[in-house]
This record gives C-alpha cells, sequence and structure tokens, in this order.
C-alpha cells in the first residue's frame, strides 16, 4: 500500500520519484500523476450522533452510522468490530433491549470519540512534523523510553494500532501526557546524548502508570 500527502512539486517531480524509489512500482503505473489528478475527489469527514437508539429498543446505530472517521488511524472497521463484540455481550446478559442499547452507547463512546479525535491528530502529525527534527527527536526518545519502560509507555500510535488490550480512550489519554513528558524532557534538548536518563526514567514512573488488561484496571496515566 502506497500513501502519498498532496505536494507541490509537479507531475514531472511526482513521476521522477516514483522511478527513484520505488522502480518495481512506477511501470505499473505509467499514468498515475494524471489518474490521480483525473480522478474525482471524495469527502472525508466525522459523525458524532447525539443518540444511537431509537426510543424503546427498537434499534440501534453501530459503526459508521453513529461514529464515521477519517481514515488516517486505520481503525474503522476495527472499531465497528469493538462494536459487534461490545453489543453482543450485552445483549447476553439481559432481555431488556433498551437498557442494552443505552449501555452500550454509554460504553463505546468514551472509546468512539477517542479514536475520532486520534484519526484527525494523526493526520496532522503525518503533514506537519515528518521534517521537523524537534519532533524527530522526540519521537526517537519515545522509543527509547518504550524500550526502558515497555509496561508504562507506550507510544500512542503503537497502542492504537498493535495493542487491542488498550481502549481507545486510555490510549488517548495516555498519549496526551507522553506528549507532555515528550516536550518537557526535549525543551532544551537537540538530541538524546544531552538528556538525562535519570530524569526520563523519574517522569515516567511519577507520571505514567503501568499498562494493564482491557476489564482489570484501565492503566490510566496519574497525570490528567
Amino acid at each position: 500500500m502506497l500513501i502519498a500527502l498532496p505536494n507541490l512539486d509537479g507531475r514531472e517531480s511526482v513521476a521522477a520519484f516514483f522511478r527513484k524509489h520505488f522502480p518495481d512500482v512506477a511501470p505499473l503505473m505509467p499514468g498515475l500523476a494524471r489518474e490521480f489528478l483525473e480522478h474525482p475527489v471524495g469527502r472525508m469527514g466525522t459523525v458524532h450522533a447525539d443518540r444511537w437508539s431509537a426510543r424503546g429498543g427498537t434499534a440501534v446505530l453501530l459503526g459508521d452510522a453513529a461514529h464515521a472517521i477519517v481514515p488516517f488511524h486505520g481503525q474503522g472497521m476495527n472499531a465497528c468490530f469493538e462494536d459487534c463484540f461490545e453489543l453482543n455481550r450485552l445483549l447476553e446478559t439481559t432481555r431488556d433491549w433498551a437498557r442494552a442499547f443505552d449501555e452500550f452507547e454509554r460504553v463505546r463512546k468514551p472509546d468512539t470519540d477517542a479514536i475520532a479525535a486520534m484519526a484527525l491528530k494523526n493526520y496532522v502529525e503525518m503533514r506537519d512534523t515528518v521534517r521537523d527534527p524537534k519532533c524527530l527527536l522526540r519521537k526517537e526518545l519515545s522509543f527509547e523510553l518504550e524500550r526502558r519502560f515497555p509496561d508504562r509507555f507506550i507510544p500512542r500510535y503503537s497502542m492504537v494500532m498493535f495493542h487491542h488490550e488498550i481502549p481507545y480512550s486510555v490510549a488517548f489519554e495516555r498519549g496526551k501526557v507522553q506528549a507532555r513528558i515528550l516536550e518537557d524532557l526535549t525543551a532544551t534538548a537537540e538530541s538524546l546524548a544531552q538528556l538525562n536518563p535519570a530524569d526520563a526514567g523519574a517522569a515516567v514512573i511519577s507520571r505514567l502508570r503501568p499498562v494493564s488488561a482491557r476489564g482489570a484496571d484501565t492503566g490510566q496515566a496519574l497525570e490528567s
């Protein structure tokens, strides 16, 4: 899969880029720039429904109908699968569908709101931070902290993409705390060599609880 963000380099530069970096793909897409420009432009948006179920438990929305998101985290279908799992669990525990639908919305909405926000944020990160030296340093530091504290510091992207046991809402809140830790530690540094490992360790331990499995302690951050 190839993903590209818009740029102003022009058709010839794009074609040359593909010939240099993707020589196996370029022959398969000889008109890639023209085809892209002629392709209809679609719309992307986020859906926030005020209420997911009809009165009396006669119908319920789930998946994109209740909480469609932009595709920049690749989690739309996964969020729908989680809806199915959670709704099925609730329906197995009660014959009262109206009650089950209300509980379904109460349980799921914090997570679907969180992944909607993170999908938008991930677009901004892909668009703006890939050439920012400070952001690259923070990303490098995040991997180092994950190596040193794998039960406490997990990069937000990794929590969302590779840790199904961590709810989206927990990943969202922990991600905000971790971002502040990275900003504080790199405020006056230009490289990892300039950072004090003891300060980094103290920040992680004091501001982040260990991550635990879904259904037990949520592993929420100590710092809000």
